[in-house]
């Protein structure tokens, strides 16, 4: 009896936390707009179109997992969309330019999107940058690489392999979704249950008393600057392969989008907090929002105004908060 009243305490306890967790409350939001959808969009209910949202925003979520980990450090990342495109650009030109197969470009790419994200936590923490000042600079000298190698001009010759990263299924499940997914499983086990990302979250936390503890801070932020851009660049490959090409205008303004998902999330533009469940459910609300404007019929420049909304309630929401917790 004693241990099954352990086991009841438990499980109470476990609900209470979530019930009380900032992803529930995330959740409950992202419930309602479905259901509201529901009722008034008949397509909305289909099962194609769950897909379709789902590995629509699943570049969003992959990338507002390496951009949570640099706002949960206490930085922030706005190079994201010039780098997504750079490795996209970079992939294709591989298969494209070198004859390259497609793992092998595949791995290029990412490596260029990493060395992007390398150069921003150098700049930061040896060049000692402001991250926003450091990251807006490499988002022009990413973005104008891609303009540089391809002239201006779509690269088209890829691959068949690599089309299945982005069109492919897998148990009649878009391949972009199986990504999210596992990418969302490594970083969630690795935020979580290792130290490493337990430093995160400390500096994230106190930059100051993390340091005095004996841990390089230096090193973590240059590790979650480089593991931000590896996942944007792995978004960008994965997108240039869904549309099978490598568009140098890729990317452009998605830094904002992944932002928001994280923020929506609840992370902390302050640091030291934030889930990557929280980060896939904020992805998720964005990726409804954007399917919804489309369903009923809201013009495009409707849409990015009701959106530029979004971003600024949620950054509010995040402000409220921290005034509150004071």
């Amino acid at each position: 009896m004693t241990v099954n009243n352990k086991n009841q305490n438990y499980v109470v306890e476990t609900g209470k936390r979530v019930l009380k967790s900032s992803s529930f409350n995330i959740f409950i939001v992202l419930f309602v707009m479905c259901v509201i959808m529901y009722i008034v969009s008949e397509p909305f209910r289909s099962w194609d179109n769950v897909l379709s949202i789902a590995r629509n925003f699943s570049a969003y979520a992959i990338t507002g997992i390496g951009v949570s980990m640099v706002i949960i450090a206490g930085g922030i990342d706005l190079s994201l969309g010039s780098v997504y495109g750079f490795a996209g650009v970079i992939a294709t030109m591989a298969m494209a330019d070198l004859g390259w197969p497609a793992f092998p470009s595949i791995i290029l790419g990412m490596i260029a999107g990493a060395l992007f994200g390398l150069f921003n936590g150098l700049l930061v923490v040896k060049a000692k940058l402001p991250p926003f000042i450091a990251t807006l600079g490499t988002l022009s000298i990413a973005r104008s690489l891609c303009y540089i190698l391809t002239e201006g001009y779509p690269v088209t010759d890829v691959k068949e392999r690599f089309l299945f990263l982005g069109q492919g299924y897998m148990a009649s499940i878009p391949t972009p979704i199986w990504m999210m997914v596992i990418v969302a499983i490594i970083f969630a086990v690795f935020l979580n249950q290792t130290v490493t990302g337990r430093r995160i979250y400390a500096l994230g936390g106190n930059e100051e008393a993390t340091r005095i503890s004996g841990i390089n801070v230096n090193k973590v932020k240059v590790l979650v600057y480089t593991l931000c851009s590896l996942l944007a660049g792995f978004s960008g490959i994965m997108t240039a392969s869904r549309l099978g090409i490598g568009q140098p205008t890729s990317g452009q303004g998605f830094e904002l989008d992944a932002i928001a998902a994280v923020i929506i999330g609840g992370a902390s533009l302050d640091g030291g907090a934030g889930t990557v469940t929280g980060t896939i459910l904020g992805a998720a609300i964005m990726g409804v929002l954007r399917n919804a404007l489309v369903l009923l019929s809201i013009k495009s420049h409707w849409q990015s105004l009701i959106i530029g909304f979004v971003i600024i309630i949620a950054v509010a929401a995040d402000q409220l908060k921290k005034s509150r917790g004071k």
